[in-house]
Formats: C-alpha cells, structure tokens, sequence
C-alpha cells in the first residue's frame, strides 16, 4: 500500500516519505491512528501518527511529555515533523520488540526486560515533574472508577459507599511526594532496545494521558497487567526489587501498590465494558477474567478489608452468564 496524501492532508507532500510504503499498525482503545512508513533505501521507517479524531489537548499532552522524556534520558520516540494543527505527526519508530511479544518468543528475556522496566520507574522518580500534570488525587482516582457502574454493575448499589471508601484508602495509604507515572505503563506499550544503553533499553510509547500520582501507580499497571499475566514468582521479584532499589519502607508501599492496583483494575472493568457496548469492541468482555482476578489478588490485603467488602457484595464476578449479557449488549447495540 502506498501513502496517499490526501488521507494525511497532504502532511507528508514534498517529503521523501511521501511515497514510502505505507502499513496500518493495529490499534488499542484510542482512536489514534498509527502507520508505519517504509523507505527501501537504507531501510529507513518512521511512524505517522493520525490524531485527526481525538482532541487537540491529548496531543499536545503527548508533544509537551515526548520532550520532557528525551530531556530527562529516556526512549520516548523523537519527533520529526508535525502538521499546523498539531494532530500529525512523523515519529521515530522504535520498533517492534514489545515486552508482550518479547516475553511470549523468548520466555528466558521476560525477567531481564521486566526487571528493565523496574530499573526506569526506579530512576524516572527523580525526575523533577513537568508542572502542567494534574494531580491525581485520591478522591478524583475514587470518581474515576464511575465507568464500573455504568456499564459493568447491574446497578449503583454501593457506589456511594465504595466511592468513599476508595477515596479514604487511597489518602490512608498513599502518603508522600507524588511523581509522574505514565499511566499505561504495561508489555504492550514497553519496547525493549537492547542495543541502547541503561534506562534507555526501555521504549516508551502511549504516555499522553500522563499525571501525577504515587509511585505505586505505574508499577500497578506493569505487575497488574490486564492484557497478559505476569506470575506470582515474578510479581514477588519486581515488587521487592523496586523497594530494595527505591529504599521505600516494604509493608507502607505493598499497601499502597494494592489499593492502587485496585482502583485501576475497577475502573478498567467499566472502561472494558464501555468499550463492548459503545464502541462494539466485543474483544474487551474476554479481558475482564483477568482484570476481576487482579482486583481479587489486592483486596486481600488486610488494610482493604472493609473495602473488599463493599466490592463483593456490590459488584458482580465476571460469570459465564454475565460476560454472555455484555457480548449480547454489543451485538444488538451495534447490528448492521
């Protein structure tokens, strides 16, 4: 397939990559479009980034973070060129050598690419913040879970009630200075480069929605991972290794890793159903298996015990039955 300028606006007219080859890159949950371009000569590519259908503000967000990562050493992709309007971009491809598929080709790379990972949050941390980020408190982390019971709860039994006890964990356990953390920060937006050197190793890709929170956040969504399992041997070694490396005292930051693994594995169950009853993503519903056993994992944890309580008598488990009614809503709300 070859580009066509006028699907871009004409942005890549007059360019060498205006007849590069051109081939769609899959998508996730966002309406951003990502193509890779390919140059025969020398074996050059680059990614175009499509940010037609999104707000303008999440792609300045990814503009302004992209620099704040280069500055600060990282592996963000650099940016080669954009549009008047902003909402085109010519980036650098970083590859295809995501943790996922890393992980799954060669099993005997998952702990060193993982552990890569570990060793970025560890050092992104003393990094003095961008100070445009919203501060992701705990009681606007509490709201933000409102999707569960829009589209995943039967109904709004307890919300109130998990609302609030939600929002007082998260003040209870999360105390201390707040960092940026990525927010998907998980094996299918991580590449690894092993050709580069230290936190470099580690590609960096889908950090617009970037904020500020605790340090536990990230590595909630790294451990936690909705999208692949991570195993409990693995989890133990990561998690104790961030400590060991941080310094953070063990039984403060296991609590706060867990109530914060918690409210983002509740928003991602209504944000999943969301996805399948709006949108017509009917691939979501078989994710949320694992979402509910990630919840389930964390609300072990004694300091949850009230709130464990709330969830499981509010929020219903992800049945046969129940994932059959959300695959239903998605078929009829979206039938030719």
């Amino acid at each position: 397939m070859r580009s066509s300028s006028s699907e871009t606006g004409g942005f890549l007219t007059g360019t060498a990559w205006e007849r590069a080859t051109k081939t769609p890159i899959p998508g996730d949950a966002s309406n951003r479009r990502y193509t890779r371009l390919s140059l025969p000569i020398g074996n050059k590519t680059a990614i175009l980034m499509d940010a037609r259908l999104i707000a303008l503000s999440a792609t300045k967000s990814f503009i302004a973070i992209t620099e704040f990562l280069l500055i600060n050493g990282y592996s963000a992709p650099q940016i080669y060129a954009k549009n008047k309007q902003g909402n085109l971009l010519l980036i650098e491809d970083l590859g295809q050598d995501l943790f996922a598929l890393v992980s799954q080709s060669n099993p005997e790379m998952e702990r060193t690419v993982y552990t890569g990972a570990i060793e970025l949050l560890a050092d992104l941390r003393n990094c003095t913040p961008p100070p445009f980020l919203e501060n992701y408190t705990g009681n606007k982390m509490a709201l933000a879970i409102d999707p569960l019971f829009e589209f995943y709860a039967d109904n709004s039994d307890g919300k109130t009630e998990i609302f609030s006890e939600l929002g007082k964990d998260l003040v209870r356990l999360c105390t201390g200075p707040s960092i940026i953390a990525l927010r998907d920060f998980h094996a299918e937006n991580l590449l690894w480069l092993p050709l580069r050197d230290g936190v470099k190793k580690v590609g960096l890709i889908d950090y617009q929605d970037a904020v500020l929170a605790h340090p536990a956040y990230d590595l909630a969504s790294l451990l936690r991972d909705v999208r692949r399992d991570v195993s409990p041997e693995l989890v133990e070694f990561l998690l104790t290794k961030y400590i060991n490396d941080t310094g953070e005292n063990p039984d403060s930051f296991r609590a706060a890793f867990a109530v914060q693994s918690v409210q983002r594995n509740l928003r991602i169950l209504g944000i999943f159903a969301k996805l399948c009853i709006v949108s017509g993503k009917q691939s979501y519903v078989e994710l949320i298996p694992r979402v509910w056993h990630n919840l389930l994992l964390d609300l072990k944890h004694p300091a949850l015990s009230k709130l464990k309580s709330l969830i499981t008598s509010a929020i219903p488990e992800p049945t046969s039955e129940k994932l059959d009614r959300l695959r239903l809503l998605c078929k009829t709300n979206h039938a030719l």
